[in-house]
């Protein structure tokens, strides 16, 4: 048979259904392997155990110190629609996602006839063998397994057999690519856990039975080969919501209220597991945190209000749904001043809209969130590492500046699985910001609670169980004056707004500065915030090779914004902002604040349509509106 690394001419197989008759092995377009950068995309059904097989098969090419991601498009439903895991290996490091898919495993009837024919001509298919997929197009290369056939001595409990046979397209996949299989049997046995030796003995016999299919039935004619690189080392893979969960627990959380919500549920699930482990007194055995799943969307946001003020680091998870039921009390936490961290894990919307896919379209909502005049910071977490350590600067933002801090990732970020650097170890202390202890009562005789003794627009606070008799206990949402005392008077009202105003202001020098790459060649910037990094990197570089197009680029990583904004645009004729919407919220967030002639030089990409941003749509849209 012939065999991934070997030349020769193509053999005739019996059991292969293999396009060979016209087709080179081994090569693309222009004669050359295509090694370390091509997309797989795995075609199966909801509930069908197939997720274990892709994460084993992502893991196995990481191992293997290739750069690699991995993107789950799922539905909403809890079994029986289709599913698509995609996994993009990129010797360049680029791990957004890729439009194109290269390699195709066609294990779903309902959607192999569309999945095949969205190809372009080279791709390869690994398909189950009734499908018949060969007879299809003839621009491809097929290969053809029967899984069914195989799945049988390997797994003679029939009711496991439609979990077990996934297993069998790693094999497949494995041979095909050249991934080696000692990384396939790690990455698997890692997967299982020890707890679990004995189904993993009985999958790795799924992946030789379709590893020994392979070699001994297929030839492989297509160009896609996975080789070692040493690009991974040192690097974890985990998703951003067990990210964001570990930087709460590091950053000292010890309340946390939720609602069960896609995409952010498994965000607090993971942060339950890690507080189990870690935050449980070793000589009581009592656990030192409370973690309430509250009725519904209100009452958690309420009571992380209430947690808050009376000293607690206190959080909550939600998604846009969830964020649009917390906006009266998100307001209460604005004008009261109580700090609050809300992590939104953003889907589609409006309403129930498609909540397993991903957008960036709470930007203007939580912005101003709440009826009156209120602004509100966010950050933009872009990577796990970032998720963690922006958890950490969330809940110093909201004690420093006593408010709501809302943290924005993405159903992409939050769910997929990503490579990152580890995250470092947190160094600074916690930050409380302005909190009066009884001794700074006694020197001070008393203060007022919402005076501007500092010009900064930020109160002093106290919290209760102060033991001291001009401690403040009690906080108001009505109309109140320095001393917290209610008042309906005009000037009180317009002086109490204004040092809101300014504490937003003090906010600029306090939040994270964005990322800037300046390009003293470049009339064109690109700006962008939280997970459209990938697709406008990878862009400005497809702009260069292609277009011969130079950029500079900006990477917003928090609101209010810096005045890196205001310099970056007036450097640039024309600038890009990328936006993961239909109406262009992150542009309309600048416009809110830049001035007219910065704003005549703004551009908008938009994308919209649920899938994680890829760098080919930015790059065709800049095209087309630079006219090149």
């Amino acid at each position: 048979m012939g065999h991934p690394g070997e030349g020769g001419s193509i053999k005739e197989v019996t059991m292969s259904t293999t396009q060979v008759t016209s087709v080179e092995p081994f090569v693309d377009g222009h004669g050359k392997a295509v090694v370390n950068d091509f997309s797989i995309q795995v075609a199966t059904v909801n509930g069908s155990g197939s997720q274990t097989a892709n994460n084993v098969l992502m893991r196995s090419i990481f191992q293997m110190g290739v750069p690699v991601s991995g993107k789950n498009l799922f539905p909403s439903n809890i079994a029986g629609l289709p599913t698509w895991f995609t996994i993009r290996a990129s010797k360049h490091g680029w791990i957004g996602r890729k439009k194109e898919i290269d390699f195709l495993v066609a294990m779903n009837p309902e959607t192999a006839q569309e999945d095949v024919a969205k190809l372009e001509p080279g791709a390869a298919v690994v398909y189950d063998e009734p499908l018949k997929l060969n007879t299809l197009r003839s621009d491809l290369h097929f290969y053809a397994v029967p899984f069914d056939k195989l799945v049988g001595p390997v797994c003679p409990e029939a009711k496991l057999r439609k979990l077990v046979r996934n297993m069998i397209y790693d094999g497949v996949v494995g041979w095909l690519l050249g991934i080696e299989f000692d990384e396939i049997r790690k990455a698997l046995f890692k997967q299982f856990g020890p707890k679990k030796a004995k189904a993993a003995e009985m999958n790795w016999n799924a992946v030789l039975a379709g590893r020994d299919f392979a070699e001994k039935n297929l030839v492989k004619t297509d160009p896609f080969r996975i080789e070692r690189m040493d690009q991974t080392a040192g690097k974890i893979i985990i998703d951003g919501n067990a990210a964001t969960a570990l930087g709460c627990m590091f950053a000292g959380v010890t309340v946390v209220t939720w609602y069960p919500i896609t995409p952010s549920s498994s965000l607090v699930e993971s942060l339950i597991g890690y507080l189990k482990r870690f935050r449980v007194d070793k000589e009581t055995g009592k656990a030192t945190y409370a973690v309430v799943q509250a009725e519904d969307e209100i009452a958690s946001i309420g009571m992380v209000i209430g947690a808050g003020w009376a000293g607690a680091r206190a959080m909550t998870a939600t998604a846009g749904p969830g964020i649009s039921l917390m906006s009266e009390f998100v307001g209460l936490g604005y004008y009261a001043e109580a700090p609050a961290g809300v992590f939104d894990v953003q889907r589609v919307g409006p309403s129930t809209g498609l909540p397993t896919r991903t957008m960036q379209g709470d930007l203007l909502k939580n912005a101003v969130l709440s009826h009156g005049d209120t602004r509100h910071p966010m950050l933009f977490p872009s990577s796990p590492e970032e998720c963690f350590t922006m958890a950490g600067t969330a809940f110093d933002l909201a004690e420093h500046f006593q408010t709501p801090v809302f943290v924005m990732t993405d159903l992409d970020l939050g769910m997929n699985n990503w490579m990152s650097d580890p995250f470092p170890y947190p160094e600074t202390p916690i930050a409380r910001g302005k909190v009066l202890t009884e001794e700074d009562l006694n020197r001070l005789n008393g203060f007022a609670r919402y005076a501007d003794v500092d010009g900064d627009g930020i109160g002093y606070r106290t919290l209760p169980g102060t033991k001291h008799p001009k401690a403040a206990y009690f906080t108001r949402g009505s109309g109140h004056n320095e001393k917290a005392q209610y008042t309906e008077r005009e000037d009180d009202y317009i002086n109490n707004m204004d040092r809101l105003s300014r504490k937003f202001e003090t906010m600029r020098q306090h939040v994270p500065k964005p990322e800037v790459v300046l390009n003293e060649k470049a009339s064109v910037g690109l700006i962008c915030c939280g997970t459209s990094r990938y697709a406008c990197e990878e862009s400005r570089d497809q702009l260069l090779r292609e277009y011969g197009l130079e950029t500079s680029y900006l990477r917003l990583k928090a609101y209010p914004f810096t005045g890196d904004l205001s310099d970056f645009v007036s450097r640039h004729e024309r600038v890009y902002v990328i936006d993961q919407n239909r109406d262009a919220q992150l542009l309309s967030l600048m416009r809110l604040e830049l001035a007219a002639e910065e704003i005549a030089r703004l551009r908008s990409v938009r994308y919209y349509g649920g899938m994680p941003l890829d760098a080919r749509t930015v790059t065709d849209d800049i095209v087309r509106q630079e006219g090149l």
